[in-house]
């Protein structure tokens, strides 16, 4: 029986999420409706045609997901480098199926495998049940966040057979700029690893311009064929509730081995999800619905930017570069906080949700005193929500305990 660790995250967006009054926890851009997608559309008319689907029998879909929406994916990628075409593109179930997927594929007994830390727990907990060797690649909080390369060199075994990136990274919001991608690319090509990278936060990138040399490409447009991007509709694209993702890759044997995989688990995705999915990628909508939650990350940056100013007594960060996530940190005379609860204190007085770092992110003993904020919500719900935190701060924040040592 395959043991797996408790999903610390999801657990406890499971228990709070649906009754925080004020969710600052939530990931997603802010969510759209179909109305809302088709007013961003630059041809109403089409965009509704193309969603329509009353007509429509509901029998199974394209069990590769349809010929549109790969099409459409694969365009993303291959405006900056040749060579994805919609062959190399898997619609999975969201990003936590592409995933899950990915790895389950290619990743087994006898095998290590590197992953970038912290993360999304998934990305290490699960090939840690498959059998393999999972070694922790740590970001460093001191160096603003930082890989260091030569780690990565230093922990490669023989047998290592995948190197696992988060680019944009959750929770940090940091980015592995292009240098330092291009060294771990030339890297995995030079020893035959395969770079698993997940690019579900892509392209959300508010703090840096495409101009800066440190823009870092999709990992696939990097002249490496044995790399796998998984993305999903959830985060950039503010439509989590189609459940939609998707699995690209140029390289036709890889997606071929998690084809077979995926037969057990999903014959296709939902027809009604996968109309709306390829409307928001098409040409009519995605420039917009990109701008939309580029220009909403920015203003939310800023709002949350003069709260950590106003409470620099208490708490610092490294202010994220891309995303709709940040990590700071809690402290108090001199000590880090108890983060997890801290958060609980926090939901219980004022409805406020926040996720924290050290139960969701390190196991319970890395990141102490570190929470995770998601700030490209709904603008009131910020905005409500950082104040119901700044009367917390004044009158409850003194009797939060430290973190135990």
């Amino acid at each position: 029986m395959v043991k797996i660790e408790p999903f610390a995250v999801e657990q406890w967006m499971d228990e709070y999420e649906t009754t925080a009054k004020y969710n600052v926890a939530e990931t997603c851009a802010a969510s759209i409706s179909v109305n809302d997608l088709l007013e961003l559309s630059e041809n109403k008319e089409r965009s509704r045609e193309a969603i329509d689907v009353t007509s429509r029998k509901l029998t199974y879909g394209s069990i590769r997901g349809t010929d549109a929406l790969r099409k459409n994916l694969a365009g993303l990628y291959s405006a900056r480098a040749s060579g994805l075409t919609s062959d190399g593109v898997l619609i999975t179930n969201g990003a936590i199926a592409a995933n899950f997927l990915t790895l389950y594929a290619l990743v087994g007994q006898g095998d290590h495998v590197i992953c970038q830390y912290p993360t999304y727990e998934q990305l290490y907990q699960v090939p840690a049940s498959l059998g393999a060797e999972v070694s922790l690649w740590k970001m460093d909080p001191a160096n603003k966040w930082k890989l260091d390369v030569d780690e990565l060199k230093r922990m490669t075994k023989e047998n290592t057979k995948m190197i696992i990136l988060n680019n944009p990274n959750n929770p940090t919001g940091q980015i592995i700029p292009k240098p330092q991608l291009e060294e771990i690319i030339e890297f995995a090509q030079e020893k035959n690893i395969i770079i698993h990278s997940d690019e579900v936060y892509r392209p959300i990138f508010h703090s840096i311009q495409p101009s800066s040399d440190d823009f870092p490409p999709s990992a696939i447009n990097m002249g490496y064929d044995k790399v796998i991007v998984t993305g999903s509709f959830s985060k950039a694209y503010s439509l989590a509730g189609i459940r939609t993702g998707w699995i690209a890759s140029k390289n036709k044997e890889i997606i071929e081995k998690i084809v077979e995989v995926r037969h057990y688990t999903t014959i296709s995705v939902s027809q009604l999800d996968e109309a709306v999915a390829a409307e928001a990628v098409s040409d009519r909508c995605v420039h917009a619905l990109l701008g939309r939650n580029i220009q909403l990350a920015k203003k939310h940056l800023e709002i949350l930017s003069n709260f950590i100013d106003a409470h620099n007594w208490a708490c610092g960060w490294v202010k994220p570069v891309a995303g709709t996530t940040c990590f700071v940190k809690f402290h108090k005379m001199g000590r880090l906080i108890d983060d997890a609860e801290f958060c609980k204190r926090l939901i219980d007085r004022t409805g406020v949700m926040l996720v924290p770092g050290s139960k969701c992110f390190g196991g319970g003993k890395d990141f102490k005193g570190h929470v995770r904020i998601g700030f490209v919500c709904e603008t009131e719900v910020l905005k409500e929500g950082l104040e119901k935190m700044r009367g917390f701060m004044e009158e409850e924040y003194a009797d939060v305990p430290t973190a135990p040592k």
